[in-house]
């Protein structure tokens, strides 16, 4: 006989601009600290790819409220109403000879 399967915990909620922010300035340290100890020649490209990750981060930092935005706005409407209900215009069968008049909404 097999025990009853326990309930799934929550998901973790995590401050991930924080954690983008972090890594940020770890990449940063790194470039200050290789331009203060000075590279040769052959090995420059360490600094690219500091500066690789201080662009990606950045960027982490400018999409993952809008990412956290996305998601919160699809779980509205997912619990707003049934499946279908808020798809684009012109998804059911209907609405969709009525939506391809045009984009004035005239024939033409």
């Amino acid at each position: 006989m097999s025990r009853p399967r326990r309930p799934e915990p929550p998901p973790l909620e995590t401050n991930d601009v924080l954690i983008a922010l972090v890594g940020t300035g770890a990449w940063a340290v790194a470039l200050v600290v290789l331009l203060i100890i000075g590279l040769p020649t052959p090995d420059r490209w360490w600094l690219w790819v500091c500066l690789g990750g201080i662009g990606t981060g950045l960027f982490a930092v400018w999409y993952i409220p809008r990412l956290h935005r996305g998601r919160a706005a699809l779980a509205a409407r997912r619990a707003a109403g049934p499946p279908g209900a808020n798809g684009p215009p012109g998804a059911n069968g209907a609405a969709g000879a009525a939506g391809a008049t045009g984009a004035a909404g005239k024939d033409t």
